[in-house]
């Protein structure tokens, strides 16, 4: 498990804090695919109802300016474009009757859909 020091360092790196319940997730999940050249990339792209729409995604590149950090064994990626976006956001695990999925709790977003997909 990370420390809480740790983690608030990992945090100011990235701007965004993993919990431990959904580092337990991805690790599952990487298990799954059976590979170890993955980490866990984090994006805001355009879209969705609200005009921005999380991307969350196993990818094995490393781009120009990338901020990587590891959440106990889970590396963690955002691209320079979208961490003024995700800075103090926090990614969770929902795993209940009513919601299953990963959650995105981002204190920059001022408003979302519906549906909840997309922020602005």
């Amino acid at each position: 498990m990370t420390s809480p020091t740790t983690q608030s360092q990992e945090t100011a790196a990235t701007g965004i804090l993993l919990t431990d319940v959904a580092a337990g997730k991805v690790k599952a999940l990487l298990e799954q695919e059976g590979r170890d050249d993955l980490r866990l990339r984090v994006a805001v792209q355009p879209g969705g109802c609200s005009g921005l729409r999380y991307q969350l995604f196993f990818d094995e590149r490393q781009l120009d300016g990338d901020v990587i950090a590891d959440f106990d064994g889970v590396e963690v990626v955002v691209d320079r474009m979208s961490a003024p976006y995700l800075s103090g956001a926090t990614i969770d695990f929902a795993d209940r009757i009513d919601a299953q999925g990963f959650t995105i709790d981002n204190p920059n977003a001022q408003g979302s859909c519906a549906c909840g997909d997309s922020f602005h």
